[in-house]
């Protein structure tokens, strides 16, 4: 008897040990449960904060109103396609604007808003970026960038027109990649250039986004190119990707309004595409390019720039055969036509105003 009981006490003990595990086991399920919950939620409430936010921003209606002008399909010369679009009076002084990696050609949506009414202005989509389409050959070289805007300066302009190149970031080494590969077509069709935001090599040993020690050089250029280079999927839109992206390309002082509308066109942009300029960028060496733009030019940065700091507008406008003007913009990152359109104008302007109107260099 006395064994019976003692086996049943021990039976109710590890049935009431089960009960207690399985009832500990359901609270950390609940607790994590909400815990999880409580990230959603707080995760949703920044996100809508955002979006207020960005649509209350001033910036909003004028960065998101794209102008629509006459599309035109150009085809480079290894038969990439290419899709440009033509504003403004036919017969103005042309501008052709040459946006920047991962990027699209409605980057210059602003500059559209306030110079369209007194010049021709041809922009297009780089290869492999919006509506373009992607390089045959997997060519991200800058020699094929220069094969385009020179494919693009042929089916745009007629020959006799000569043009204010203006590239922002990648699209400014378009542009000496093209002064150097199409010397001739430089005095032809250029009567002056204009880099803004950009460098023409050390990418990665000079960019601000990693904060290394001074003895670290190496490691941050094998960093900065796996980075560069990556092929996996950006996340989608969070107010996590917001803020990366204006860490990134634009400074502290940008608009909500601003950094979305740049989040929009990096998001967009195919991984391939990425990476495959990425590549480009990170081992990129047109220094000795720079001598060949033989043309009126001006340089233009951003004072908060990480990804091309000030020391490169500094040696870009040392190099220059023609320096007409340097413009540093305070408080200002990588993206000075979207953050600074006003000074970006005004620079474009006295530019076009100083060569645009001769009718050939002195």
């Amino acid at each position: 008897m006395l064994d019976e009981m003692s086996a049943r006490g021990k039976s109710g003990r590890v049935a009431g040990n089960g009960k207690s595990a399985r009832g500990a086991r359901r609270r950390v399920e609940a607790g994590a449960l909400l815990g999880v919950g409580a990230t959603v939620a707080v995760w949703e409430a920044a996100r809508q904060r955002d979006l207020r936010r960005i649509e209350r921003d001033p910036n909003h209606e004028l960065l998101f109103d794209i102008p629509s002008g006459e599309q035109l399909d150009v085809v480079s010369r290894d038969g990439t396609r290419l899709r440009a679009e033509l504003f403004g009076p036919a017969d103005a002084p042309p501008l052709v604007l040459v946006h920047g990696w991962t990027c699209a050609r409605r980057f210059w949506t602003l500059q559209l808003h306030a110079l369209a009414d007194r010049h021709r202005i041809v922009t297009y989509d780089l290869r492999g970026h919006g509506d373009s389409g992607d390089p045959v050959d997997a060519d991200f070289s800058t020699d094929a960038l220069a094969e385009d805007l020179q494919a693009v300066l042929e089916a745009a302009l007629p020959g006799d027109r000569r043009a204010l190149l203006v590239g922002h970031s990648l699209g400014a080494m378009s542009v000496v990649a093209w002064a150097s590969r199409f010397p001739r077509e430089l005095q032809a069709r250029a009567a002056g250039a204009a880099l803004l935001n950009t460098g023409l090599g050390g990418l990665v040993d000079e960019a601000l986004i990693l904060k290394l020690p001074s003895g670290a050089r190496r490691a941050k250029a094998i960093a900065g190119g796996i980075v560069l280079s990556a092929t996996a999927p950006l996340p989608p839109a969070s107010p996590l990707s917001l803020r990366a992206i204006q860490y990134v390309a634009l400074s502290p002082s940008a608009t909500p309004a601003q950094v979305a509308f740049c989040q929009e066109m990096v998001l967009q942009t195919r991984r391939d595409v990425r990476a495959g300029f990425g590549r480009t960028l990170s081992r990129l060496d047109l220094v000795d390019a720079l001598a060949d733009l033989t043309v009126p030019a001006l340089v233009l940065g951003g004072a908060r720039d990480r990804l091309t700091p000030p020391p490169h507008v500094e040696r870009m406008a040392a190099a220059l055969p023609q320096l007409v003007e340097r413009v540093e913009v305070a408080d200002v990152g990588h993206m000075a036509p979207i953050e600074a359109p006003e000074a970006v104008n005004a620079a474009i302007d006295r530019l076009a105003q100083s060569t645009i109107f001769l009718p050939q260099h002195a």
